[in-house]
């Protein structure tokens, strides 16, 4: 059975403007240890799918189920989902800044939380803990550094002291949500390899959350692009980049500066995401697809197999052939390079 295991999630906001369908049908699961990666652009409702999972989407309307570890976390209480957080699922925001609370020092917010879970350890223990988690994370001089606030911690270093409070108490979940936006590349990369020597240690499960390809690339087992509020294309890693399925997930890789070297210049997605209030009939992606044909605007496209490798699914009509989709590519100028034996 997979650790987490989201089926046929729907999230919606009512407003003045009307009601918000921000997640529309999603699925997926997430097996022990494994890396998980949601990627879309803004507004795609990766964020608000997680979110709604661990409880932090007031007055919104959902439906579905979340089980985790066979519990459903959508029917949770307050008291049992208090429990699950942190202990069993740690999260880690995309900025650190308004996630850490700026009056209280650093390691007070990280003994706090391991005492909320932890009625019988006491305040020097767990301070010993967060020590030894700020070293873990690569602070340096953590023994003085554990007393400092917020704002004496670079970017870097309260995203990694974001870390260390969500995997304090060994969850078997990790939910990143864009951990890396705000950092320049080098940190960036270093954040990455923390998260990835932490699970390697203690074997939990990722959940990374992006718009950038280029992070997946580096560190998920399997992926999930969503647009629209809906799940677009799913597929391990390998198959994301080599044998791709979507034309969505075409289009983001032909934003990647390094990916199909012998472009001249990167191609833009035309045209702007569907309003999520006035949904369009048919496929969410069809007004800035190349390939639109008259069933896109009329059917939305199910989620199903689209070749020969196991788990991959895209919601799409284009043919599930290979080399029958590569022609169409190919004469309409799109010219990704993609072959049957990727």
């Amino acid at each position: 059975m997979a650790l987490l295991e989201v089926k046929d999630l729907h999230v919606s906001f009512r407003t003045d403007d009307g009601i918000v369908r921000a997640v529309r049908g999603v699925t997926f699961q997430v097996e022990p240890g494994q890396t998980l990666g949601i990627v879309g652009e803004s507004g795609s409702g990766k964020s608000v799918a997680t979110q709604t999972i661990m409880g932090l989407t007031r007055g919104a309307q959902v439906e579905g189920q979340a089980l985790f570890e066979g519990r459903d976390l959508l029917t949770m209480g307050k008291t049992e989902m208090a429990n699950v957080r942190g202990a069993k699922v740690g999260m880690i925001f995309q900025d650190p800044l308004s996630s850490l609370h700026p009056f209280y020092k650093v390691g007070w917010q990280i003994v706090e939380m391991i005492r909320l879970h932890d009625k019988e350890i006491s305040k020097q223990a767990a301070k010993k803990r967060a020590v030894e988690l700020l070293t873990l994370v690569g602070i340096p001089q953590p023994d003085r550094r554990v007393d400092d606030y917020p704002h004496q911690f670079s970017g870097g270093m309260r995203q990694r002291a974001m870390i260390a409070m969500a995997m304090a108490l060994s969850p078997a979940l990790l939910i990143a949500d864009e951990p890396t936006t705000a950092l320049d590349v080098t940190v960036q990369a270093q954040v990455l390899q923390m998260i990835n020597r932490l699970q390697q240690e203690f074997g939990t499960a990722v959940i990374l959350i992006t718009h950038d390809l280029g992070v997946i690339a580096d560190v998920a087992d399997d992926v999930v692009v969503m647009y629209g509020g809906m799940i677009m294309e799913k597929a391990d890693r390998v198959t994301t980049f080599k044998n791709f399925h979507h034309p969505y997930t075409e289009g983001l890789l032909l934003s990647l500066p390094a990916y199909g070297g012998d472009r001249e210049r990167l191609r833009a997605i035309p045209g702007t995401p569907p309003s999520p209030i006035t949904v369009p009939p048919g496929c969410p992606f069809a007004a800035r697809c190349p390939y639109v044909m008259d069933r896109c605007r009329a059917e939305v496209p199910a989620l199903e197999p689209a070749g020969e490798e196991a788990g991959h699914m895209s919601a799409c009509w284009l043919p599930r052939n290979t080399a029958a989709r590569q022609a169409l590519r190919v004469k309409l100028g799109q010219m990704l390079p993609v072959s049957a034996e990727a």
